[in-house]
């Protein structure tokens, strides 16, 4: 919301509607498209949750208000466009960056000018979805400040910096775009296409410590599809925050990290990075041949690299696909049961590394070759917008449920049993409200499980997991 705010700030007038803080986000809406000030409604649209809220308002205020133009974003607008255009009532798609095209979209509505040329936009021509050229990625260190005191006049700035595993007011923040790797599961692909450019260290030191100061913040969770591209970055930015005392996460890839040097990783660690999440998928070299992954990870460099962060105290947070799409029903459970082998040979090695377990869900990721055999399996994506929001689709991208041919439903039981167990015996550290007391119970209750290898049914585990809300960072980050 920030950064599109921040690109027209000076243009136009405009109000935020936070869906994740307010009730009912519609009376909010409603309410300020009633006052006839307003002319649009931009909505960033994520897969899952966002979905549920996106779709119905949408199609909400084109019935009531039909003279707002409504324009998403986000990047399950950008990959399934065409059925959401279709739907009649989203106008415009900002695929991308949205720094110079909304806008210049916003320009070009207001003064009837074409909009070919306007870079990062999808929109019907001629009753067909069509897509403009893509944008040069920006210099983030030459875009608008973001509002946050306009944000805080919408929302206290304070409900934005939670408590979590960090620290006591956290900061989210985004100090690039894209990733320079195409890996054929990855959603950001198609939007990016292998490019990445991040604000320079000292940008996101002065945006940190400002927010530090105002706010006494005292971490940081960077959700940048890869922060640690740059090792010179990555170094550069260590040093300056190191004397400020805050605790810090960022997403990075494992065969780009190895790289770095000793004393890089160290400095990392004594400027307060305490956990730094990579996607380790599969221990099988021709499965992460399969997905794409652009570079040199391979499943050996998976284990040794969670033993080298041992001795710089850096927790490995391990994301796993389960479920890879295989030529037959045998060769895909054979490597679900390679995989969990795998993740508990990673455990012992580490058992400081954190477990995060997806099962696989396709993307459109057009032209890769584990794309070309989801659609040989016969999956199909829904047709109709509203379809996206139904019972079976609604934790699609959660991968929870990904309602893929190839995945038989005891191969999902499986991957959810074993997650229950692991979980169980080696309870997340991110959870802030589990107590060291309910841990070793956990433990205790999941040691004969977990080394037998007995997964099914795991009842008595998940009973205290439910009813100790027990966190899992996979839908629920920190």
């Amino acid at each position: 919301m920030l950064q599109v705010a921040a690109s027209i700030d000076s243009t136009h007038e405009w109000v935020f509607v936070d869906g994740n803080l307010e009730r009912d986000p519609w009376v909010q809406i409603e309410k300020q498209l009633l006052s006839g000030h307003f002319s649009y409604f931009g909505c960033t649209v994520m897969p899952g949750p966002q979905l549920k809220q996106a779709i119905p308002y949408a199609k909400k205020i084109k019935e009531q208000f039909p003279h707002i133009t409504i324009i998403w974003g986000g990047y399950f607008a950008s990959n399934q466009y065409k059925v959401s255009l279709d739907s009649g009532y989203v106008d415009y798609i900002i695929n991308g960056p949205g720094d110079t095209a909304f806008p210049s979209l916003l320009n070009a509505l207001e003064n009837k000018l074409p909009l070919d040329g306007i870079k990062n936009l999808i929109y019907l021509k001629e009753g067909k979805p069509h897509k403009t050229a893509k944008e040069e990625l920006p210099d983030l260190d030459k875009l608008p400040r973001l509002p946050y005191k306009k944000l805080n006049t919408f929302y206290a700035l304070e409900r934005y910096l939670p408590k979590t595993y960090l620290g006591k007011k956290t900061i989210a923040y985004h100090s690039s775009f894209g990733c320079p790797f195409t890996c054929s599961f990855c959603a950001v692909v198609p939007i990016y296409n292998a490019r990445w450019k991040g604000k320079t260290a000292q940008g996101i030191y002065d945006d940190v410590k400002a927010l530090k100061d105002l706010y006494n913040a005292d971490a940081i969770e960077f959700h940048d599809n890869n922060f640690f591209v740059s090792e010179k970055r990555s170094v550069e930015f260590a040093k300056l925050i190191k004397n400020e005392n805050m605790t810090w996460w960022g997403e990075a890839r494992i065969d780009t990290m190895d790289k770095y040097k000793d004393e890089s990783l160290a400095m990392l660690r004594e400027s307060g990075c305490k956990m730094i999440f990579f996607g380790a998928e599969t221990g099988n070299d021709e499965v992460l041949k399969k997905m794409d992954k652009g570079g040199t990870q391979t499943g050996e460099q998976i284990v040794k690299f969670a033993e080298r962060l041992k001795q710089f105290n850096i927790i490995p947070e391990y994301s796993f696909v389960l479920g890879i799409p295989g030529e037959t029903e045998d060769q895909v459970n054979k490597q679900i049961d390679e995989d969990i082998a795998f993740i508990k040979r990673i455990k012992k090695i580490n058992p400081q590394t954190e477990i995060i377990i997806y099962t696989y869900s396709p993307v459109p990721t057009e032209g890769s070759d584990m794309y070309e055999q989801v659609l040989a399996s016969g999956f199909k994506f829904p047709e109709k917008l509203e379809d996206w929001i139904s019972p079976a689709w609604e934790n699609f991208d959660l991968r929870k449920n990904p309602l893929t041919p190839w995945l038989k439903p005891y191969m999902i039981d499986k991957i959810k049993q074993f997650e229950v167990v692991l979980n169980g015996y080696y309870p997340t550290n991110s959870d802030v409200r589990l107590t060291p007391n309910k841990k070793r119970i956990l433990k205790t209750i999941s040691t004969l499980r977990y080394k037998a290898g007995f997964y099914k049914f795991p009842k008595e585990i998940s009973l205290l997991q439910r009813v100790w809300k027990y966190r899992q960072p996979e839908t629920e980050g920190f």
